[in-house]
């Protein structure tokens, strides 16, 4: 595929020395989902405002649809659509005149048969009358998409999109956001909810200090950081794990009647049939077996936890 979005060796440096982002470089591809992952004050926000030309580099470059987004900045804006954290929206503006003026704002001639297909895209036709403050959180947050779409931009960005959304407006933003990528919008997400992107994203950037970590199909990460967990419940309790059974660095549970293995998926042998022996010879009998797969969190924090030992 044809990479929409390319950066290369974006530096961020503020007046104060403080270093937001070194040295990035990422390509991201036409009709891809993105998610952008990382901790508070990662460079998640730093990154975006800068391809966005909110904020100015202090090295390196970056290009949508070819458009240098400081040489070319109108070009390379008009391909960019924005969704920011901040529900930055006029109270009693009404539905439709935010798109209408959104459009002005990037040059483009008045529209109604777009207006009208973007709201209705995000089930927001039948509240075009309605004043801002008239509508629930998750309804602002789908004027703000369809605000950062009515140009009819390449790339969309959502910047936290369903922060302070119920779970309900969550599954229900997820899906906007399918839809939108069938569309053809390329889209990148930085989320909190790291369900949101193990569940939509192709591909997972992880960024911490101003660095990309790593860039992984979401699927291939999980291949390959995944682990699994077997948990044993037994029938009666243990006071510690046997000396016979230390070879497999079995976790013991607070009240004794659970044991835990962990085990790699992509390993020749993950050790189970020896270890179900090895309980059997020690007379522990079980009640019940559990596996439990690694999530993309759980890969994420330990990501983290490594870089934090080697610094």
């Amino acid at each position: 595929m044809t990479a929409i979005l390319k950066i290369r060796d974006l530096e961020k440096t503020y007046d104060g020395g403080f270093q937001a982002l070194k040295g990035v470089t990422l390509d991201i591809e036409e009709g891809e989902i993105l998610a952008l992952l990382g901790p508070n004050g990662a460079g998640k926000t730093t990154l975006i405002s800068t391809v966005c030309g909110i904020t100015v580099p202090t090295g390196g470059s970056a290009t949508v649809s070819g458009h240098d987004v400081q040489r070319d900045y109108r070009k390379a804006r008009a391909e960019i659509g924005l969704v920011p954290q901040e529900i930055n929206l006029e109270p009693f503006s009404i539905v439709e005149n935010n798109l209408h003026l959104s459009r002005g704002l990037f040059g483009k001639r008045r529209d109604p048969a777009t207006v009208e297909r973007v709201l209705k895209q995000l089930s927001l036709w039948d509240k075009r009358k309605n004043r801002v403050h008239e509508l629930s959180g998750g309804m602002k947050r789908r004027v703000l998409i369809a605000k950062a779409l009515v140009h009819e931009p390449r790339v969309l960005f959502l910047d936290e999109p369903t922060a302070g959304v119920d779970v309900a407006l969550r599954k229900d933003m997820w899906e906007t956001v399918a839809q939108l990528k069938a569309d053809g919008v390329t889209i990148i997400l930085t989320t909190h909810y790291i369900e949101e992107a193990e569940a939509m994203a192709d591909r997972v950037a992880v960024i911490r200090k101003g660095e990309i970590l790593m860039v992984e199909p979401t699927s291939e990460l999980m291949r390959r950081l995944g682990r699994k967990e077997l948990r044993i419940d037994l029938r009666e309790p243990l006071s510690e794990v046997p000396q016979a059974l230390s070879e497999y660095e079995l976790e013991l549970a607070e009240d004794g009647l659970a044991l835990t293995y962990s085990y790699d998926t992509q390993a020749d042998r993950t050790g189970i049939a020896g270890l179900m022996r090895a309980l059997s010879d020690n007379g522990i009998i079980l009640k019940d077996i559990q596996t439990r797969q690694s999530s993309l969190e759980d890969i994420f924090v330990d990501l983290v936890s490594e870089e934090e030992e080697s610094a």
